[in-house]
């Protein structure tokens, strides 16, 4: 059976960290689910990451794995997704507190600034280049990103969970036409990632707004 993806966006963090629960709790593997979150104000942990590294890295293992988990367990996590949220950096996105298939895709050998980032790794996974731009520009401005994958089998199982929570989720078509009203129009993965400050300020413009 084919292999779709699901995405939600989310400027209020807690409510990205709800949803990874509420697939959990409704069977969806934490395999299949994945979280990007901006992490430019260290926010969610203490220590920002210089750069991605492959997940099965020794390295990663020795070190990343403690900062992972003390991450999870700052944000409730248990012993799914959550428990295992990671710092990397992403080209274009900047640092970020992360977990799931989504970021072995953006930590694999090759991926990188020519690999396309956040970018390439969700158009790569299925999702439209139009809403790819748009999620990846709210992650690098400040927003939460939550992408699912799921065969035919699956799909009304996690749609179901999406489609309840759809009202605390982002319109993606209606932010990328926010964006374009203030000049943008497309996501660059050489674009400098935004200071903590601009994180900031950006993050409470759309609380306001949302």
């Amino acid at each position: 059976m084919a292999t779709r993806t699901f995405t939600h966006l989310y400027d209020n963090h807690d409510y990205a960290l709800q949803t990874v629960q509420a697939l959990e709790s409704a069977g969806v593997p934490h395999s299949d689910i994945s979280l990007v979150a901006n992490n430019a104000d260290n926010r969610y942990g203490a220590t920002t990451a210089t750069g991605a590294v492959p997940a099965d890295d020794t390295a990663a293992e020795s070190t990343g794995a403690g900062t992972g988990a003390s991450v999870g367990t700052i944000l409730g996590g248990g012993a799914g997704l959550l428990a295992g949220l990671g710092m990397l950096a992403i080209p274009g996105v900047g640092p970020v507190v992360a977990a799931g298939w989504l970021v072995a895709t953006l930590t694999g050998a090759g991926v990188g600034a020519a690999g396309g980032g956040l970018l390439g790794s969700l158009v790569g996974a299925g999702v439209p280049e139009e809403h790819a731009h748009t999620y990846a520009e709210s992650v690098r401005r400040g927003s939460t990103l939550v992408t699912v994958r799921g065969d035919d089998g699956q799909a009304s199982r996690i749609e179901a969970v999406l489609n309840g929570r759809a009202p605390a989720a982002v319109d993606v078509t209606t932010r990328r036409m926010d964006y374009q009203t203030e000049g943008w129009t497309q996501h660059e993965t050489t674009a400098p990632a935004y200071t903590a400050a601009q994180v900031t300020a950006e993050r409470s413009r759309r609380v306001r707004v949302s």
